[in-house]
């Protein structure tokens, strides 16, 4: 860690601690300065105080990723505060928290609402669907008709009929979800959350289980940028797509399809308006 890095991490710790509120965790006593003492956070952290000291001095050197989050604990840092810390200790974000999700903000919604013509999904790093607009349900799938545990991408590509038929090329379409799934299963950290559904879909499904060994890793970038769908009402539809990831969710992920074609974008917003 560079000296200036370490003096940064040292102003942050210190200012993050002289805003807690002793009484609230239980300690007493009068105080010359507020916020908690150094050995207090060091004792909620389970840290030596002189190390956490060094810390808040510029030369404790290089903590690991386990003692930083216990520091953050220690110091009820936010979300955003705790990958400022990480970024200043070790000069890197931390690994994703996954949350179960069962909905988005309605922020969210209204933003994916706005995109008329455009479908557009918010999905997990397990690959289930959570959020969608209209377009996406005309175009993609109707995934409010599906059970909440069925919105998984996997699980509607290689188990549901009508989606395997819209897709232009439905092998390179498998290879690369499962591709880009297994990337981001593995960095949030979810294998064992993800086994029973890869063994229900190994069993269900030879060629998902074909193309889980081959243990290709891949990322939205590799598939082209073009979705090409057969659409029963639209015919042949090319969609150019985006990733996006969520402000304060790295859980989350954004994929809009913008249609390529006017008058495409045309046809799918008066099919929209419709239901």
């Amino acid at each position: 860690m560079s000296v200036n890095s370490a003096r940064s991490l040292g102003d942050f710790l210190r200012s993050r601690r002289a805003r807690l509120d002793p009484a609230s965790f239980g300690f007493s006593g009068r105080r010359r300065t507020p916020g908690l003492r150094r050995e207090e956070v060091a004792q909620r952290a389970h840290i030596s105080p002189t190390w956490y000291t060094w810390l808040e001095q510029g030369r404790g050197g290089a903590a690991s990723p386990d003692v930083l989050d216990r520091i953050s604990s220690a110091l009820m840092l936010t979300d955003a505060e705790r990958e400022h810390l990480f970024m200043l200790g070790l000069g890197r974000p931390p690994e994703v928290r996954y949350k179960s999700v069962d909905a988005v903000n309605p922020r969210l919604q209204r933003l994916l609402d706005s995109l008329e013509t455009s479908p557009a999904i918010i999905k997990t790093a397990t690959w289930d669907v959570v959020a969608w607009n209209r377009a996406a349900a005309v175009v993609l799938t109707d995934y409010g008709s599906l059970p909440a545990k069925e919105r998984n991408i996997l699980q509607f590509l290689f188990r549901n009929p009508a989606v395997r038929a819209k897709q232009h090329d439905w092998e390179s379409v498998a290879r690369f979800v499962v591709g880009a799934f297994r990337a981001d299963v593995a960095r949030a950290g979810l294998a064992s959350e993800v086994a029973a559904l890869v063994d229900e879909l190994s069993s269900a499904s030879p060629e998902f289980a074909a193309l889980w060994r081959d243990n290709d890793v891949l990322s939205h970038g590799d598939a082209g940028g073009i979705k090409r769908l057969m659409h029963p009402k639209l015919g042949s539809i090319e969609l150019e797509y985006s990733a996006f990831s969520v402000d304060g969710r790295p859980d989350l992920g954004m994929i809009v399809y913008t249609p390529i074609d006017k008058n495409m974008a045309g046809q799918i917003g008066a099919l929209c308006s419709q239901i």
